[in-house]
């Protein structure tokens, strides 16, 4: 490849969450139009960028790691960027964690990417450049060009707001990127419509809190609106999922709006991180248990079918023995379809790392394999009730003579997937009889006698 070839080529790693994958893309549809090309070898780009992430300690790690590969093996006529999370957050830290960067790009300015490229490719001095402003008012909404998307194959997140106002104590995404502002609803019509012409079968709305959505546009029950809008500007994307609910703010709207649109699936994913009241009110979360409770009960009465995935943190500073059991407790009640379960990571920016007593490392570790024990035999359960159903699967790649696809109770890469035997066509939805569970994935058979149309509780999924 030619210099001058390279020269329009940039290579673009992502790393961390959804959310981040829908700003690189974002990013990577920038340049495109810029002119640049996307390559899949840092070899042949002169552009390479690694979009950070920096919530916790082990992503902190790996962006570092990445940052300084890139760095060893980069040649003089190459550029190396590091944008996103980690990058707004520990600006000139970050070059002295991986020498060789040339330019730190954060998360509330993403957008001024081709543009900070070029001021990096006129900057004739050694020392790195920075675009990292406190504040930046068009986090969120939206500019020409600008995409809050991000497909997947059949799938695509699409992202509805940005930042975060709530006063979580362990979490620096307020330091990240900055308070809530929702996107405009015309403007994710406008994306839900492309995708549904472009053959979309699932759609995936996520933010850092979805329930916030139109908070700050004066809307009142926001999402569920944008939800009964999303439905019939797109009434052919069949799958519509919903993530990253915050506690006490799934309202009874919202809960009937999922309930009868059938395009919105029955499941949710709403992050509790802990189920002991003293924990939660040390954390700065909705400490008010008898919600999940009840709320959980409205919404299994309204969608009996309703997959529900929650996440937790063990060994949050000062959780006692009694706290965790009050956890364990409350995970054994509620029997949650699926639960992801992290060891408290400390950081120093936020208000949880001034308590003093830090839980040791040991404990976590013990603790979060413990929670995973109660939930593997739920998870089990829950899957072995499935056993019998004949169920529409998002088929997505092929193994060992064997189809994988997922249903409605998997949301992409966190949940658990369908193994069919043979060769199921690519990115349709078949109709699948369930005949195994394990404790995260099923087994079955295409189902040739199904009907067009098939019903989840209150909810109907048409083939």
């Amino acid at each position: 490849m030619s210099k001058q070839q390279q020269k329009k080529n940039f290579y673009l790693l992502s790393l961390g969450c959804s959310k981040n994958t829908v700003d690189s893309e974002s990013m990577a549809s920038l340049l495109h139009h810029a002119g640049f090309s996307g390559v899949t070898d840092p070899d042949d780009a002169s552009v390479l960028i690694v979009n950070t992430c920096g919530f916790i300690e082990d992503a902190r790690q790996e962006s570092i790691a990445a940052l300084r590969e890139l760095a060893e093996l980069k040649q003089p006529n190459q550029l190396l960027i590091a944008a996103g999370c980690m990058a707004q957050r520990y600006g000139a830290e970050v070059v002295e964690w991986a020498p060789g960067v040339d330019g730190v790009i954060g998360t509330r300015r993403w957008m001024d990417i081709v543009r900070f490229v070029r001021q990096l490719r006129r900057h004739k001095h050694p020392e790195p450049l920075y675009h990292l402003p406190e504040e930046a008012t068009t986090v969120g909404r939206d500019e020409p060009g600008v995409l809050r998307t991000a497909v997947q194959g059949r799938s695509a997140y699409l992202k509805i707001s940005d930042g975060c106002r709530r006063p979580c104590a362990f979490c620096a995404i307020p330091q990240i990127k900055g308070t809530h502002v929702s996107r405009q609803p015309q403007a994710i019509r406008n994306e839900a419509r492309r995708l549904q012409d472009a053959g979309l079968q699932e759609l995936i709305l996520i933010a850092q809190d979805t329930t916030d959505y139109g908070h700050d546009l004066g809307l009142k029950n926001g999402l569920s609106q944008l939800l009964k809008d999303i439905a019939q500007t797109a009434p052919d994307i069949p799958w519509i999922r919903l993530m990253y609910a915050y506690p006490g703010f799934v309202t009874d709207e919202l809960i009937e709006t999922m309930a009868t649109t059938p395009q919105i699936l029955p499941y949710l994913d709403i992050p509790l991180q802990h189920g002991h009241r003293e924990t939660l009110k040390r954390m700065r979360r909705p400490a008010n248990i008898d919600w999940v409770y009840s709320t959980v009960e409205k919404l299994r009465r309204a969608m009996p079918d309703i997959a529900i995935r929650t996440t937790f943190i063990v060994g949050y500073p000062g959780e006692t023995d009694e706290e965790f059991d009050g956890l364990k407790q409350f995970v054994r009640d509620l029997q949650f379809d699926r639960v992801g379960v992290f060891t408290y990571s400390y950081e120093a920016s936020t208000p949880s790392a001034t308590v003093s007593w830090q839980v040791p490392e040991a404990v976590k570790e013990a603790r979060r394999d413990e929670l995973m024990t109660i939930q593997q035999h739920i998870s089990l359960t829950r899957n072995q009730a499935q056993v019998g159903r004949t169920l529409p699967i998002l088929v997505e790649g092929y193994g060992d003579n064997v189809s994988i696809g997922r249903t409605y109770r998997d949301a992409p890469e966190i949940d658990g997937l369908v193994l069919v035997p043979g060769e199921l066509p690519l990115g349709e939805m078949i109709p699948v009889r369930i005949d195994g569970a394990m404790v995260y994935d099923l087994t079955g058979t295409p189902d040739l006698n199904a009907p067009q149309t098939i019903s989840l509780g209150q909810v109907t999924i048409t083939n």
